[in-house]
């Protein structure tokens, strides 16, 4: 039994390139509360966080950018270079990582955590799981994941790959192997199937949380009076069975070269959740959303212009940071479209104001901004939270 009572903890590992933040996805999408150690550890060693000083201390000033963090590209040829160096990081941020995760999952609701870590076995964490899972890909998808959705050069991705060693070991701690070989469907099989298994009580996909709106509302102080009909709406979490209503949806609303189908929205599933705004029968809006390191990302959002986005907006936005927050993010970055970053006053009434990814100050804030952040697209922010996960520590 894991350490936290009334909790069943699934620690999820395998060699990079395996997908093992996929899985993590999946088992978000069915009900557990997924965790990102490996982000964590990157949190642990920002400016301000607890393990800045001692990475300092122990290997010199020289990896400190212009901004005075640490560079993590400099890092990380140093560890991955040299053993004792990499021992050396882990000694400092595994700790703070365990302490990180325990204050994380003595906080979640949520009775399933997987907690994704690609040290999980080499560290207290994986001891203190009830099920060890294993993602498995061979060594050419491991290299071509890596140069085409990381960018890496193949002789770099080669060389991770080697420094990791031989998947085996890993392979012969399992208790649930997922071999993500094949296609999103097959590979969500294997997970619901696993699923089944810790929660054999559960659906195979969770019956759809639905929101209503009521049609009238007061208005807020500043926001933009309604110039359409109002109507009552209702929000549904989507799960991959909605795929083909979603794809049928974008390509009604938005233009696109290539018409999206049904499996392009099921491999989405892999990265992000959606929210579908509903109007009676019809399907008339949608959000895509991911919480990566405690940092709600709003990817997408399309409304009908049938609707007024003065209904719609507060409706979908106000369900993703319910959400949001029972993940306990910290802070909601929304990329509006220009058809909606329009609507500045209204914006401000859902407590957003526009920033640069540079104006947010908290170095996780920053990079999830810098790595969403799409062309065209406005960024509004909301911070959820006043207490960040890795102050107390």
């Amino acid at each position: 039994m894991s350490k936290w009572a009334g909790k069943f903890v699934i620690g999820l590992t395998g060699n990079i390139g395996t997908g093992k933040s996929v899985v993590r996805k999946m088992l978000e999408h069915l009900g557990a509360y997924g965790i990102d150690a490996d982000a964590l550890a990157h949190r642990a060693i920002a400016k301000g966080a607890p393990g800045y000083a001692a990475v300092l201390r122990t290997f010199g000033q020289w990896l400190l950018g212009p901004d005075e963090q640490i560079d993590r590209v400099k890092l990380g040829r140093l560890v991955f270079n040299d053993l004792e160096a990499m021992h050396q990081l882990e000694a400092i941020t595994h700790p703070l990582v365990e302490q990180a995760v325990d204050y994380i999952v003595q906080h979640a609701t949520q009775p399933v955590i997987a907690i994704e870590a690609i040290k999980l076995l080499e560290s207290n964490l994986g001891k203190q799981c009830d099920s060890i899972w294993v993602t498995y890909a061979s060594p050419e998808q491991q290299v071509a994941r890596l140069t085409q959705q990381r960018k890496m050069s193949e002789a770099d991705a080669r060389m991770r790959i080697q420094v990791q060693g031989s998947q085996d070991a890993k392979l012969n701690a399992a208790h649930v192997v997922i071999k993500n070989v094949g296609s999103f469907e097959d590979t969500w099989r294997q997970v619901n199937a696993a699923w089944q298994k810790v929660m054999p009580q559960a659906a195979p996909e969770p019956e759809p949380v639905v929101a209503v709106a009521k049609p009238a509302q007061p208005q807020k102080a500043g926001a933009e009076p309604p110039t359409m009909p109002v109507v009552e709406l209702s929000v549904v979490r989507a799960g991959p069975r909605n795929s083909s209503e979603i794809a049928s949806l974008l390509n009604r609303l938005t233009n696109r070269a290539e018409p999206l189908e049904r499996e392009d929205i099921m491999a989405a599933f892999g990265e992000k959740a959606f929210l579908l705004l509903q109007a009676g029968q019809n399907m008339v809006g949608v959000i895509g959303w991911q919480v990566e390191n405690l940092v709600s990302r709003t990817l997408d959002i399309v409304i009908d212009p049938s609707v007024s986005p003065t209904q719609a907006l507060p409706v979908l936005i106000n369900e993703m940071e319910r959400a949001s927050k029972d993940l306990q993010c910290e802070a909601s970055l929304v990329f509006a479209p220009p058809d909606l970053a329009q609507h500045d006053a209204l914006w401000r009434s859902l407590g957003y104001e526009r920033r640069s990814p540079q104006m947010l100050g908290i170095l996780a804030w920053q990079e999830a901004a810098q790595e969403s952040m799409l062309p065209d697209s406005t960024l509004y922010f909301k911070k959820l939270r006043q207490d960040r996960i890795l102050r107390p520590i």
